[in-house]
């Protein structure tokens, strides 16, 4: 069985490199993205391969949804398995990364709808109000805490997942899909010189940062499409270290 086994290893996927959908304003993005990428054929076996396509990082998900997954599948695997070489993105990113707004990321709306289901809406709401309290607060206090963080604690990593790949997987797909993530773990012993993992844990390493999380909580649950902070512009988010920050 084992000699029958063999990776294989193929450019299927090519992206026309002038588009840069992640630095794209909301309205624009997705059509661009529908556009950016294309297949190339003859490189899967129609039913037999397993597919495993690696990622740098999932943050909102629209592009693996709308463009990735439907073109991996028109190639007929019988499997798809999509590798994130960051972790889980969970909070926003206040010092350089545009993410702005918790209900963009994929990895939120997937602890929200867990939440939801499995009767634990309560959580949201003890969450706002301690959001909303310190949002009052100076940043000379010391006293913050952030409270997004009991979004994501009732669930595993392999729970909110298997959540992720159910809402990211484009209806129709015929494909079984699978998304993994590293570890924030595995990204310290491969990185050990960086210690920034914000945006992975909500350990922010200042007082405003917490504030920010909370202020976007804040928005997110007064409907708000405002963004918890300001950006001078989007060429100048894109152009920041993705993934570890020092």
């Amino acid at each position: 069985f084992r000699s029958a086994m063999r990776v294989r290893t193929e450019k299927v996927v090519g992206k026309d490199a002038k588009i840069r959908t992640f630095i794209q304003e909301d309205s624009s993005r997705e059509h661009l993205t529908l556009h950016a990428y294309d297949v190339h054929y003859g490189t899967i076996q129609r039913g037999q391969d397993v597919l495993v396509a690696l990622d740098d990082s999932i943050v909102r998900g629209n592009t693996l949804k709308t463009a990735i997954l439907r073109t991996l599948d028109k190639l007929g695997p019988k499997r798809i398995i999509i590798v994130s070489s960051a972790p889980q993105i969970r909070f926003p990113d206040v010092y350089g990364i545009d993410m702005a707004k918790l209900g963009d990321l994929a990895a939120f709306r997937a602890a929200i709808t867990m939440l939801q289901d499995s009767g634990r809406s309560h959580i949201l709401e003890e969450v706002y109000r301690g959001c909303r309290a310190q949002l009052s607060q100076s940043l000379s206090s010391g006293e913050f805490v952030n409270h997004v963080k009991r979004i994501y604690e009732p669930f595993t990593q392999e729970e909110i997942s298997a959540k992720m790949t159910e809402q990211l997987t484009p209806p129709g797909c015929q494909a079984q899909v699978e998304i993994l993530f590293n570890t924030v773990e595995a990204l310290h012993t491969a990185m050990p010189e960086h210690s920034g993992d914000w945006y992975f844990t909500g350990d922010y390493p200042t007082p405003g940062g917490m504030k920010v999380a909370s202020r976007a909580f804040v928005l997110w649950m007064e409907g708000s499409s405002e963004r918890c902070y300001g950006v001078t512009s989007a060429s100048s988010c894109a152009a920041k270290t993705p993934v570890l920050v020092v």
